[in-house]
């Protein structure tokens, strides 16, 4: 019998690299799989800004750079931080519940505001949206809440806009199965 030949770039004969039948199928399985879930994601992202609702929140930046992130901003809604009469639930909320808020246009029908928070989702009418969100914080009064819209990457045509704090106008859009991502953001004017 003859041995296979070894060349220094290829320490490793060839026959020893090959897997068997079900191993390979496992491994392409699982590449497929990983490629399906980034397909995926992207995909969810591109659908909810196609088929979604947009509203129009106003906020402020808070943070508006960060050495290890880039130029970004993180943001505080105005629905961020809610009263507690409006809790629509039978029991208080705890950190890290799901929360529904229900949002309607205010009286000039451009921003969005608040009317209830809901432990789960409730149903709409008209003009109104439900955004998810988590309880954060409850204290006595209020709620605070996370919606997962809380950071926007700045774009370099908005970077020296943003240097200065400013008030700002963030359009929404919410998908029919509940995600939410941030298409716009525009500013107003500067923070008092």
């Amino acid at each position: 019998m003859t041995e296979p030949l070894l060349s220094p770039l290829n320490p490793v004969p060839a026959a020893a690299l090959a897997l068997p039948a079900h191993h390979r199928r496992w491994l392409l399985w699982l590449v497929a799989a990983q490629v399906l879930f980034v397909l995926g994601v992207a995909v969810a992202g591109y659908a909810t800004a196609a088929l979604g609702r947009s509203i129009t929140l106003q906020t402020e930046p808070v943070d508006p750079r960060d050495l290890l992130y880039g130029d970004h901003l993180r943001l505080r809604y105005q629905i961020s931080e809610l009263p507690g009469s409006l809790w629509r639930g039978s029991t208080l909320p705890r950190r890290k519940d799901a929360a529904y808020v229900l949002l309607e246009p205010q009286a000039a029908g451009v921003d969005y505001a608040a009317v209830g928070i809901y432990p789960e989702a409730p149903a709409t009418t008209g003009q109104q949206v439900v955004l998810r969100g988590s309880v954060q914080d409850v204290w006595r009064r209020g709620l605070r809440l996370r919606y997962g819209l809380e950071r926007y990457y700045v774009p370099e045509t908005m970077n020296r806009q943003m240097r200065q704090r400013r008030r700002l106008r963030v359009q929404i859009s919410i998908a029919p199965w509940g995600q939410a991502r941030i298409t716009q953001v525009d500013t107003l004017g500067a923070v008092r």
